[in-house]
């Protein structure tokens, strides 16, 4: 009895052992899903990344599906159950994706030579709103709770100047960050954080009208969105991978990150964003951001 026991645990054991070594193989598949991060409208999204997706095809040898998520929670969680290959992040969603999945960051976009950008905060123009401390007393329109420069970012500048969401102002969260402005636009809310370079590409396609809003408060540097790829792809694919975007210098696919090329980054340049989720005491480790 005692030799059957042994020789049944010995072989759960060794089966345990083969599927983790399993899962442990490095993974060299034939199609790669590529998450873009859901800042914008898909049908948007999908069709400015076209030349990515046709440049990284070329450059790996591989087929590439595009994937956009209905939000920043679902991209997470489709990294954290290897449902995605490669990953866009905002920088705050990378952080809470970090703590969820086995992921390496590897390059974030650059421009002029800098891989950091800013948020604003804009208010509209009719709310009486001049600097950040008028926004006491009025709403607040963030993005996605795990939106770097459209929520944790701008918060956190609103709490410097004195004031704390949910005590001196109310907010909601509204998404995307085009649904912000918009939202600001119409008087739905006084005022609303984004990304500074998204504001500025809606004023510069007409979607939103600059008479009717205005910026009251930037950020500082945010270290810029990362790309990602699972920690258990084929050594060779990932530095094919890595040198596929640090080498991409086409400005047609480089418009739609509005950036002129990609460098290196380290999971210990999102840092700040964690000493800054702190200051505002969010838990990372939650659902929210």
């Amino acid at each position: 009895m005692n030799r059957l026991l042994a020789g049944t645990a010995a072989a759960v054991l060794g089966l345990c052992l083969g599927t983790a070594a399993a899962h442990a193989a490095p993974t060299d598949p034939d199609t790669l899903r590529v998450a873009l991060l859901p800042d914008e409208s898909p049908a948007t999204i999908i069709q400015n990344n076209k030349g990515l997706e046709q440049y990284l095809e070329a450059a790996l040898g591989k087929e590439v599906e595009l994937v956009v998520t209905t939000d920043y929670s679902s991209m997470i969680e489709a990294m954290r159950f290897k449902r995605l290959e490669l990953a866009y992040f905002g920088p705050l969603s990378y952080v809470l994706a970090k703590s969820r999945s086995e992921i390496e960051p590897f390059a974030a976009m650059a421009s002029n030579g800098v891989a950091s950008y800013t948020g604003v905060i804009i208010a509209n123009a009719e709310a009486g709103i001049d600097d950040l401390r008028d926004i006491e007393g009025k709403t607040v329109g963030f993005g996605d709770p795990a939106s770097t420069s459209s929520h944790l970012v701008p918060r956190a500048l609103l709490k410097e100047n004195g004031l704390e969401g949910g005590a001196d102002y109310e907010f909601h969260h509204l998404g995307a960050h085009d649904a912000v402005a918009r939202a600001v636009e119409a008087g739905n809310v006084q005022a609303g954080g984004l990304s500074r370079p998204i504001f500025e590409s809606l004023i510069e396609r007409k979607v939103i009208d600059p008479a009717k809003v205005k910026v009251i408060g930037e950020t500082g540097a945010i270290p810029n969105y990362p790309w990602t790829m699972r920690s258990d792809l084929s050594p060779d694919l990932k530095e094919r991978i890595r040198e596929a975007f640090l080498g991409l210098d086409d400005a047609a696919v480089l418009k739609a990150f509005k950036a002129d090329g990609f460098l290196p980054i380290t999971d210990a340049d999102y840092d700040v964003l964690r000493d800054t989720a702190r200051l505002l005491e969010l838990d990372l480790a939650g659902t929210g951001g």
